[in-house]
């Protein structure tokens, strides 16, 4: 199992991205799944989170600018990133509670994440 992450680069402010995360491999179920980040010289902090069923949450940073939403057929996850401030600059990463084909509990998987440039 394993996720990917694409969709990264250079926008200037006020601008959009759109990433998009897939997971592939012997996948039996996916359930929760969410967007972390991490800027330069700051600790990972978490985005948003999607359940199964859709529900959504987000930091109280990127709430009203951010949203996150799935596709369950193609078990990829995507952030609709709007009004990008230079502050959103950092290394998005994806991660997702995976049950593999041969297990029978949910594991944690990362990708290898992305870098997103907010800069004039």
């Amino acid at each position: 199992v394993q996720l990917q992450a694409s969709g990264g680069g250079l926008v200037q402010p006020g601008g959009s991205l759109r990433l998009s995360c897939a997971a592939s491999g012997s996948i039996f179920s996916i359930n929760a799944m969410r967007w972390y980040r991490q800027a330069p010289g700051k600790q990972r902090e978490w985005v948003a989170i999607i359940s199964s069923s859709g529900s959504t949450n987000y930091a109280d940073s990127v709430k009203g600018r951010f949203t996150i939403s799935r596709d369950n057929a193609k078990s990829t996850v995507y952030l609709q990133m709007d009004s990008l401030k230079p502050e959103d600059t950092a290394v998005y990463y994806c991660n997702a509670d995976i049950k593999p084909i041969d297990g029978n509990r949910y594991i944690g998987y990362w990708g290898p994440g992305t870098q997103v440039t907010v800069s004039s």
